[in-house]
């Protein structure tokens, strides 16, 4: 009998391309709370992130012989989210197009306690590829150059990328 709670993660990896759930489900525990942090950061509603990790863990699932670099499964998995985020958000932003111009329906959005924190705030003025700079490198725990490959940029354009992008931060904060 295998013992999933000893596995490394390369066994793990390996059960999962032959379509073991319970090995994927291992390595998706592994990083499920990072994953979930990043989704909230960039789709900023917990019901939209909720969803977008839960697409992602299915479309990796459904795709794991695809991963070609057992050591790339993380950056893969963040990658995959991050395509299911911004789904999310163009379709989030083409509903709230149709229902104001329809004007009949409001959006019942859920208060978001953390955009009264300054750090949110300063987070939300960033654009899109600087949060995902960003959220890849604080909640992900990236190096510029493994985010550089998963946004197909030149991990100097994502360092000073990054570092602009923090010191738009540092600048709202102060």
């Amino acid at each position: 009998m295998f013992d999933y709670d000893n596995a490394s993660q390369a066994e793990l990896i390996q059960r999962a391309k032959r379509g073991d759930a319970r090995a994927f489900s291992r390595l998706y525990a592994q990083i499920y709370k990072n994953l979930y942090r990043f989704a909230l950061y960039m789709t900023k509603h917990p019901q939209d992130a909720e969803d977008a990790v839960s697409e992602a863990v299915i479309s990796a699932f459904e795709n794991m012989k695809a991963l070609k670099k057992e050591e790339s499964f993380r950056s893969w998995m963040f990658t995959i989210l991050n395509n299911q985020c911004k789904k999310a958000m163009r379709i989030g932003q083409r509903e709230k197009a149709r229902l104001s111009e329809n004007g009949t329906y409001q959006i019942a959005e859920e208060p978001d306690y953390a955009q009264w924190h300054d750090v949110r705030r300063a987070f939300d003025a960033l654009d899109e590829e600087e949060r995902m700079i960003v959220a890849f490198s604080v909640f992900g725990g990236y190096k510029s150059e493994e985010i550089a490959g998963m946004l197909d940029r030149n991990a100097a354009t994502v360092r000073s990328r990054k570092s602009r992008a923090l010191e738009k931060m540092r600048s709202a904060l102060s």
